[in-house]
Formats: C-alpha cells, sequence, structure tokens
C-alpha cells in the first residue's frame, strides 16, 4: 500500500498564523510601548533564568563529545548500506549557511567594540588584556558551545527519524520514545510544534532584523543615499524573494546551488581582505585568540560573574545561547534533513569542528581587520558606531579597503545570499512542521514552502518598526525577542534529552537480539 502524500496539518497551520499576527499586531499598532514591554522581559528572563542558558549550553557540549566517541557514533543515519545525498562541500555548505545568516558578518565585525569598551573580567578598558579578549570572545560565543546547541537537536531528531522510521520531520520528532508513533497528532506533540514554529519565526527574526540594516548601511553608503527604514523593508523585500524562489525551487535545485556559491564568494571576500589588509596582524591576533579560547574554555563556559554583576553575561552569553537556543531546532529538522547517509560521529563532528572553524574564520579576519583600523588611528570605527551605529561603522569599515565600493557591494551581496540562505532552509523546515504525513523522501508542498518565506518576513519588519520608530534600542529589541521564544524550548530539550537516552538504549538491545 503506497504512503498518503504528504498534506498540510490544519491546527498546527492555523494556530501558528493566529499566534503570530496576534504577537506582531499589537508591537506594531504601539511600538514604544511594545518595546518597551520586550526589553522589560528580556532583563527579568536574564536575571532569572540566565544561569539555567549556561547549564544547559555545558551539558549539551559534553553530551555530544561523549556521544561522538561512544559506540553510538557509529550509528548511520538511515540503512547501514545508505550513502549521503549530498557531498561533503556541499553538506558543509548548506549546514553553515542555514546555522550563520548574514549575523555572522555583523557580529564578526564589530562585536569587538562592546568587549573593548565593557571587558569581561573586570578589565581596564581598552587595556592590552581587553584587547585580546575582544578578539576571543566572539569566537567563543559563535564556537563549539554554540554549534553543540545547535547540533543536540538534530541528533535527537535524527536518530528516531532515520532509525525508527518516524513518520513526520517536526520538532515532536525528538520525542518520538516518548509518545510513540501514535502521538504525533495528540496535544502534546502539537504544542511542541507549534512552540517550534513561533521560536523559529522569532529567530529568524532576529537574524533579518540585525542583517537587513547592515546591508542597508552598505548600499546606502556605496550609492550616497540616506539610510531610512524604507530602504531597509526594501531590501528585506529583496532578500525574501530571492529564497522564496530558492525554497520553491527545492533542496537539489535551490537551497544546495545557493548555499555552494555564497560559501565560495565568502571565502573570496575574506582572502582579498586577508591579502589586502593588515596579514600580519590578522594571522597573529587570529591565531592567539584560539588559543585564549581553548585554554580558557571551560572558564568561559561557566563565567557567571557573581560578584562585580556587571550585566556583560546577561547581555552577551546568555542573549547567544538564547538566539542558539531558538534556533536549535530548526536546525535540527534541516541537518536531519540533509544527512541521510552520514554516520552519527560525522554529524557531531562536522558541526562542531567544521562549524566553529568556519566562525572562527570570519571573526580572525573580519573582526580583527575592523579592529585594526580603530586601534592604528586609520579610522574611529568605535566613534562611528557610538554615535552613526554599529551598521554604518561595519559599512566604512568595508568601505575603507582598496576597491572600496566594489568590495562594500559584494559585502552587501555576501550578506543577502546569507540571509537567503538561512530562511530558505527555516521555510522548509516551517512547511515540514505544518504538514501531516510527511515520510523519508517526501517535501512539503511548494505553495506551502512559498507561504512561510513570506510569512518569516514579517516579524523582523515589526521588530525593526518598533526599534526606530518606537524610539528603542533596536539591539535590544531584538535581543529580548529572542530570549522570550527560547524559553520554553529549554523544557523541550529536557524532553529531547529523555527521549534520545531511551532510543538509544532501545538501539543497543536492537543489536544484542
Amino acid at each position: 500500500m503506497a504512503p498518503r502524500p504528504p498534506r498540510i496539518d490544519r491546527t498546527a497551520f492555523g494556530v501558528s498564523v493566529a499566534l503570530i499576527v496576534l504577537v506582531c499586531a499589537p508591537l506594531a499598532l504601539a511600538p514604544q510601548a511594545g518595546g518597551a514591554l520586550v526589553v522589560q522581559a528580556y532583563e527579568s528572563l536574564t536575571e532569572r533564568f540566565g544561569l539555567i542558558y549556561q547549564w544547559a549550553t555545558l551539558a549539551v557540549t559534553v553530551f555530544l563529545v561523549w556521544l561522538a566517541f561512544s559506540h553510538h557514533g557509529k550509528r548511520r543515519l538511515g540503512h547501514e548500506d545508505s550513502r549521503p545525498d549530498f557531498n561533503i562541500f556541499s553538506w558543509m555548505a548548506m549546514l553553515f549557511c542555514a546555522g550563520i545568516g548574514a549575523g555572522l558578518l555583523y557580529w564578526s565585525t564589530i562585536e569587538w567594540v562592546t568587549y573593548l569598551d565593557k571587558p569581561p573580567f573586570e578589565l581596564a578598558p581598552n587595556s592590552t588584556e581587553a584587547v585580546e579578549w575582544a578578539a576571543t570572545y566572539g569566537i567563543f560565543h559563535w564556537g563549539i558551545s554554540a554549534w553543540a546547541l545547535y547540533c543536540f537537536p538534530a541528533v535527537a531528531i535524527a536518530i528516531p527519524y532515520y532509525r525508527q522510521h518516524a513518520p513526520v520531520l517536526r520538532l515532536s520528532t525528538g520525542l518520538h520514545a516518548l509518545i510513540g508513533r501514535d502521538g504525533y497528532d495528540r496535544p502534546p506533540a502539537r504544542i511542541v510544534d507549534v512552540l517550534f514554529i513561533l521560536a523559529l519565526v522569532g529567530g529568524t527574526g532576529t537574524s533579518l532584523g540585525l542583517g537587513t540594516p547592515m546591508v542597508a548601511a552598505c548600499i546606502s553608503e556605496v550609492l550616497g543615499i540616506e539610510q531610512t527604514f524604507g530602504l531597509q523593508v526594501t531590501i528585506l523585500l529583496v532578500c525574501v524573494t530571492l529564497f522564496a524562489a530558492s525554497v520553491y525551487l527545492g533542496l537539489e535545485r535551490g537551497i544546495k546551488p545557493l548555499s555552494d556559491g555564497s560559501i565560495l564568494a565568502a571565502i573570496a571576500l575574506l582572502a582579498f581582505i586577508l591579502i589586502v589588509g593588515p596579514t600580519n596582524f590578522l594571522l597573529r591576533s587570529g591565531t592567539n585568540s584560539i588559543g585564549l579560547m581553548l585554554e580558557n574554555f571551560i572558564r568561559l563556559n561557566t563565567w557567571t560573574d557573581p560578584v562585580a554583576r556587571t550585566g556583560f553575561i546577561e547581555d552577551m552569553t546568555v542573549f547567544y545561547w538564547a538566539w542558539w537556543i531558538a534556533y536549535g531546532p530548526f536546525m535540527g529538522l534541516f541537518v536531519t534533513r540533509i544527512s541521510r547517509g552520514r554516520t552519527v560521529r560525522q554529524l557531531i563532528l562536522g558541526m562542531l569542528v567544521l562549524g566553529t572553524l568556519g566562525c572562527a574564520l570570519f571573526y580572525a579576519v573580519l573582526g580583527n581587520y575592523s579592529m585594526h583600523l580603530d586601534l592604528s588611528g586609520a579610522l574611529p570605527v568605535r566613534d562611528i558606531a557610538a554615535q552613526a551605529g554599529t551598521e554604518t561603522a561595519i559599512a566604512q569599515s568595508i568601505g575603507f579597503l582598496p576597491l572600496g565600493p566594489l568590495v562594500l557591494a559584494v559585502f552587501a551581496l555576501v550578506a543577502i545570499v546569507f540571509i537567503a540562505t538561512t530562511y530558505d532552509s527555516a521555510s522548509y523546515c516551517l512547511a515540514a512542521s505544518a504538514t501531516r504525513n510527511l515520510p523519508e523522501g517526501t517535501h512539503p508542498a511548494r505553495w506551502h514552502r512559498l507561504f512561510w518565506a513570506v510569512a518569516v518576513g514579517v516579524l523582523p519588519v515589526t521588530l525593526m518598526f518598533i526599534g526606530q520608530e518606537g524610539g528603542n534600542d533596536q539591539l535590544r529589541v531584538i535581543q529580548s525577542a529572542t530570549l522570550v521564544v527560547s524559553l520554553p524550548l529549554l523544557v523541550v530539550g529536557a524532553l529531547m534529552a529523555v527521549s534520545l537516552m531511551r532510543s538509544l538504549r532501545e538501539a543497543d538491545r536492537e543489536s544484542e537480539t
């Protein structure tokens, strides 16, 4: 008997859309009050739950390292004779682009400004130690711990989907050992899937809300036009159109070639900056930063700033862990979809090692380049960031390179493509989560994928609006939205851990018989 074709899950679809409208409409109608409310929620939640985010991140990292090198790491996702659907370059390109978006371009270029002026560990601002840590802390925030938060849902979903033949590809698939094959239409699984949709829309809103103003600043710098909210919305519409077309074409004809192209363009951009920029400083500072991060890895994961309470942990580390947690389920679903034929060990080490090295390369080149401009007096990057905004500081830093306008245009193009590759993947996963009966090898309907490609653009427009028109700090509003949507996923993650352990024990029993 042939399996039933995929069809829309009207309950998950309808409830998710209704909740998105209920969240966005009041914020847009009352931007000042809405922004203040979101920021207030952020401050309250980080104070109460920030430590839990740190504990969870460390626990997940340790667990995945153990799992990769245990006998479970040899298990193949799919039949034992299955081979990967994609070559290693395309697999890593799709995985990397889906996980970083334009946020990596934004933060790797400008994050050091925060740490140099307000360094961790009560260091003196602008001191030698502050400079070294300013070049290091971003690599930690985008490093092994971050990719562990991405990787855990991927493992928890991929094992039941490929090894236990779960009938659907949703976040609730990660609870397969707890709910069983007949539990996907029951309220607990439905609630989990709706939470995922809301968290992913919130997470994509964060990245689009950061990336779009940066692209607008680059275009404004190249064309000599004013950077306005209208320009940002126009750029967002271009991005939405691009990733809507890509997601319509599917994985093989859309997402894969777009990811391959964006990685090659990014490598060319980084190579150019490395060659024409302060090469010796970039190599020395990058090497020093990786060593400093590895030497202090445990301290960085467990530092809670218990005495001074400067707010550093809440403003940066907890925000990042919340961001990765909000994005983690999406990465779990997408990585599951592209990882058939790979072993559990390949999946874990590919994400933790190669993902970390890729992000470290961006920080070593872009971050150290813009920091060198400021330290050498060539361009007052920090002053520009304080007076005109971080997006303008990024644009002027890149524009300071030889062939500045051309490089700035390429930088903006890479950012747009990074945005597109992230959100076509997100749209695919949103459609999969609101689809019934999606067994291995099938895809959600094209119109359904297109709908979510458009829907993910609603929240970032709202966040940018309440940040600018409501007189709120746009970055803080974006950070706050991320934390709020990620909190329920901590509970879901704990349940997924229990389910995964049951699945692993079941696999052991099957191998013994």
